[in-house]
């Protein structure tokens, strides 16, 4: 197997997809699709006219990859590394392989700040918890920050506990708490230069489903954003469904993030139901980009909405709509 990350040319006559065509199929949305070849190479075989991107079997197989990594929490590099590396590895592998869910280990800078913080989330040290992220939201930026340091912590301190019994709930919660109240202190209350919304188009909306208590990805969306002066309301935890569609009529938003931890908190009705409200005059009327976000929503249908692999994603893909500057702009 070639794993320099460049497919083979596809045999003659093998369809190939439109970026358009590849991006209904994943559930994301044709810029996050061109943000990954710009920044990570995942990009196709073959373009026609040496410009315009055509999917193969190969490519689709290696985008799939990517997009499973990403929401099993791998930050989006070192998803994009293993799933050049073997692209059939994670789609196909035998039923005794080992899976995605641990991922490739961070880079080293990142890895040495991440069992700095989990030890001193074990010690319970407040101080020092927050000290390490401030530093690392200043050192490496808010996406940086949460994919490379927060999350793998996370994660690591939440694999403690599970094989620990009860051990360990105490250093989760501290945790989680200190990494929200750095994401709330680095989030930018009024934005310097906010961009000219599109026709008018209120701020993004971004709003945990009814029962769905775990925020802090949304909070890590709501940070990032304001760096690049796109308007939010932030509604956070267990949004009542009448709620949210009030807040949705009353703010007429370019955008609505709903995110959902669990699969039983995860209401497509109501996804629906967000996606088809409208508002305007007629001829002129206007409906959310709906993005749905969180693992709840893995393996169902989510036809007109976008499915972000990731928090880089959902940034591409807002800041786009917005006409910010793209993430990884200086801040």
């Amino acid at each position: 197997m070639d794993t320099s990350g460049t497919a083979h040319a596809p045999e003659s006559g093998e369809p190939r997809l439109t970026t358009g065509a590849l991006a209904r199929r994943l559930g994301v949305s044709p810029t996050t699709l061109r943000s990954w070849d710009r920044r990570y190479g995942i990009g196709p075989a073959a373009r026609t006219d040496g410009r315009h991107r055509r999917w193969t079997a190969d490519d689709v197989a290696m985008l799939e990859t990517m997009c499973r990594l990403t929401a099993s929490g791998v930050p989006p590099a070192e998803a994009a590394r293993a799933a050049k590396e073997r692209p059939y590895l994670e789609t196909r592998r035998p039923a005794d392989a080992p899976g995605p869910e641990a991922g490739p280990p961070p880079s080293g800078d990142a890895r040495q700040e991440g069992r700095g913080l989990a030890r001193a989330a074990v010690r319970l040290d407040a101080g020092a918890v927050g000290e390490r992220l401030d530093a690392a939201v200043t050192s490496y930026g808010v996406v940086a920050a949460w994919q490379e340091v927060m999350v793998p912590t996370l994660h690591a301190v939440g694999r403690r506990w599970a094989s620990s019994g009860d051990r360990y709930v105490e250093v989760e919660h501290l945790l989680s708490w200190q990494v929200s109240t750095t994401l709330r202190r680095h989030t930018r209350q009024r934005p310097a230069a906010p961009p000219a919304a599109p026709e008018g188009a209120g701020p993004v909306v971004l709003a945990c489903v009814p029962g769905e208590q775990h925020t802090l990805p949304l909070e890590a969306l709501n940070a990032a954003l304001s760096h690049l002066g796109v308007p939010t309301r932030m509604f956070g935890a267990a949004v009542p469904a009448e709620a949210l569609v009030a807040a949705v009529r009353r703010l007429g938003p370019a955008a609505v993030v709903l995110w959902a931890q669990a699969r039983s908190t995860a209401s497509r009705p109501l996804a629906e139901y967000v996606a088809a409200m409208e508002w305007g005059v007629t001829g002129a009327r206007r409906h959310p980009l709906t993005m749905l976000g969180g693992p709840g929503w893995s393996g169902r249908p989510a036809q007109g909405m976008l499915r972000p692999a990731g928090l880089a994603d959902a940034l591409d893909t807002l800041a786009a709509a917005y006409g910010a500057a793209p993430p990884g702009a200086p801040r």
